[in-house]
């Protein structure tokens, strides 16, 4: 099975990639972790990537791309790629390495999410910064605001997860990523998933938009 995974940041795509991996025993390919390693690792792509990045410039999609069908070649079995493509130039690139290699993609799972759902998921987000025990201040608050009910040790929220911040990556979404959907569509290969509700309800639903291809 050979999947790429789209919604908006608080759509739940990493939680739920976990899900596809541990079920069909995919590996999941991140980018982001695949930049990381890269450049830890000195790779000539790597090294590409991190003039860029030291730059404060955005990694060119040629330099992405050839990262990610790296991964992808090491994973003959298929593959649950979270975080790529962003664009449609980047899809039209995934589409014609796939196809080079008759390995096209088996489904484009969407996670559909209300955008004030999808800011409180990812705002509210805080961490002990003692034992690291998670929180939601909208979902699954502290007894006291600001402390841990564990340890008793103050909860830290990451700079970029306040609200402007939150909203501005939503809005790079709508304008870059949020086009994916019709470029998916129109080959067939969209399965929209409900992303509202419990982890679990949320994973079943997935499990039902790709029961025809396991």
């Amino acid at each position: 099975m050979r999947l790429v995974l789209l919604g908006p940041p608080g759509a739940g795509k990493g939680t739920q990639a976990r899900h596809l991996v541990e079920r069909f025993g995919a590996p999941l390919i991140a980018t982001g972790d695949i930049f990381r390693s890269n450049v830890a690792e000195g790779t000539e792509l790597g090294r590409l990537a991190k003039a860029y990045l030291d730059a404060g410039e955005l990694v060119p999609d040629e330099v992405t791309i050839g990262m990610v069908m790296q991964a992808i070649d090491q994973a003959p079995g298929g593959f649950v790629l979270d975080g790529f493509p962003r664009n449609i130039r980047q899809a039209e690139a995934l589409e014609a390495e796939l196809g080079a290699r008759n390995a096209p993609l088996s489904a484009a799972l969407a996670f559909l999410v209300d955008e004030e759902t999808a800011v409180k998921r990812i705002a509210g987000r805080r961490t002990c910064a003692d034992c690291q025990r998670p929180y939601n201040v909208f979902f699954d608050p502290p007894r006291a605001e600001g402390v841990c009910d564990a340890c008793g040790g103050p909860l830290l929220q990451r700079t970029d997860e306040d609200e402007p911040t939150v909203r501005r990556r939503l809005e790079v979404y709508r304008e870059s990523t949020a086009p994916l959907l019709k470029f998916y569509s129109d080959r067939g290969l969209l399965r929209e998933v409900d992303a509202e509700g419990t982890e679990a309800e949320v994973t079943e639903r997935v499990l039902s938009a790709l029961a025809d291809l396991a």
